[in-house]
């Protein structure tokens, strides 16, 4: 069964057809593609008259654009908007929702009526994340206004509904500053989901639980570990924070000072994934800072390089020690023979089992600050794990020379066992033919 449906736009005095979907074939299912989903489609293209102008079908390689972006003709984002999978419908166009007055020259002539075959295959929400791991996937229910869209520290009123397996754990409205989420019990997959969202906007984001509550899961929400989330966010309206280019020098100054207390505050109380996300925007601010008015330069390097050793330390603490030895070099970098920094890369080092190198700058500590026993302390337990690495190194050769050889000596022996049966076989044929 066939069925059409028409589009209209409406002007002062008429209204008329902007153009019609012609149901081909019914897809299958009840959900329909929504705005900033990736939908991958056949199509021909045709001329009112019949004309074929373009097809993917010949081309063999199925098309596909993100659903409400402007990446297509008008006609298209509305009418694969209204399509399930597997569907094929026919869109007749008019010219404003094609290619208006000026065509699409050679082959689309000016103010052309067209005709699109088209079969929906696939669609898919957009992923959000930096690498595109699937980790955090959008579904826009209502866009939003504008092309502005939160920042690191920037204020923002939300609604947020939480669920899990089909059931509700977390449903309010919260006003914060992103990068605080963390304290409100909200995973960073939400946070990174606003910096995504614009103002007015409504989405649904798939969590993994890698953005999620990880492998332990949250016992306040009785999520258990690996789970995948689902959050319904609106963004009822935000605040940016300030941008570096934003600001001048003498600001940017100012608000170094404010964030260092904050991100301060925040590590007292352990909150040491917030306290980072305040060092690392006094790095941003400053690091390449080159205006600064004379005799405040060494107040921005001094703050650099508190930034670099509280860095270092909040990513010791979160596990993190690879991150917590750039930040130690970054510092070495203002300040070479740094207490802090030489102490923390070898805390870092030992972290990552590079005991030796550990030890060199552990050992680096005790020779230029000889009262901090801690670095002397260290340098003795990187002794013992190197000791101990040693031990079990000679072990691990010992049993593999062992088993090299065993396995020597079994090789040697089938070889010896297979001599000895050949020479019984020749004097078995010499006796049989002495015989003969």
């Amino acid at each position: 069964m066939f069925y059409i449906m028409l589009w209209f736009v409406w002007t002062p005095g008429r209204v008329a057809a902007a153009f019609a979907t012609l149901v081909k074939q019914e897809g299958t299912g009840t959900e329909l593609p929504m705005t900033g989903d990736k939908v991958f489609v056949h199509y021909v293209g045709t001329l009112l008259d019949g004309t074929p102008f373009d097809s993917s079908r010949e081309r063999g390689e199925k098309f596909s654009f993100e659903l409400g972006k402007g990446q297509v003709i008008k006609a298209w984002d509305l009418g694969v908007a209204t399509m399930k999978v597997g569907e094929i419908s026919q869109l007749i166009c008019k010219p404003e929702y094609a290619y208006g007055t000026a065509g699409s020259p050679p082959k689309i002539p000016p103010n052309a009526t067209l005709v699109f075959q088209v079969e929906l295959f696939e669609f898919r929400g957009e992923d959000i994340t930096e690498g595109e791991d699937g980790g955090i996937i959008r579904r826009i229910i209502t866009k939003g206004a504008g092309y502005s869209k939160p920042n690191e520290g920037a204020s923002v009123e939300v609604c947020v509904e939480g669920s899990c397996e089909g059931k509700v754990f977390d449903q309010r409205e919260l006003k914060f500053e992103l990068g605080d989420g963390k304290s409100l019990g909200l995973p960073s997959g939400v946070e990174k989901a606003l910096t995504a969202m614009e103002q007015g906007e409504e989405s649904l984001f798939i969590i993994k639980p890698k953005y999620g509550y990880g492998n332990i899961g949250s016992s306040k929400y009785s999520i258990p570990g690996g789970a995948t989330l689902q959050y319904k966010l609106k963004l009822t309206t935000f605040e940016k924070a300030k941008e570096s280019w934003e600001m001048n020098s003498a600001e940017k100054l100012e608000q170094s000072i404010i964030i260092k207390e904050k991100g301060t505050q925040y590590f007292k109380e352990g909150k040491h994934r917030q306290a980072s996300v305040q060092y690392k925007r006094i790095v941003s601010w400053l690091e390449n800072e080159s205006s600064l008015p004379e005799g405040e330069d060494q107040k921005a390097k001094a703050l650099r390089l508190a930034a670099h050793l509280n860095l270092a330390m909040c990513f010791i603490k979160l596990q993190e020690p690879s991150s917590a030895f750039d930040n130690c070099d970054k510092a070495l970098e203002l300040d070479e023979s740094n207490e802090k920094a030489l102490f923390r890369r070898g805390e870092a080092l030992f972290a990552m089992k590079e005991f030796d190198r550990a030890r060199a700058d552990f050992q680096r500590v005790t020779q230029l600050y000889p009262s901090n026993k801690a670095a002397k302390s260290q340098v003795a337990l990187c002794q013992k794990q190197i000791k101990e690495q040693h031990e079990k190194d000679k072990r691990l050769y010992a049993n593999m020379f062992q088993k090299f050889a065993e396995r020597d000596a079994k090789v040697s022996h089938t070889k010896e066992a297979d001599k000895g049966t050949e020479n019984v076989g020749g004097m078995d044929v010499e006796e049989s033919g002495g015989q003969e």
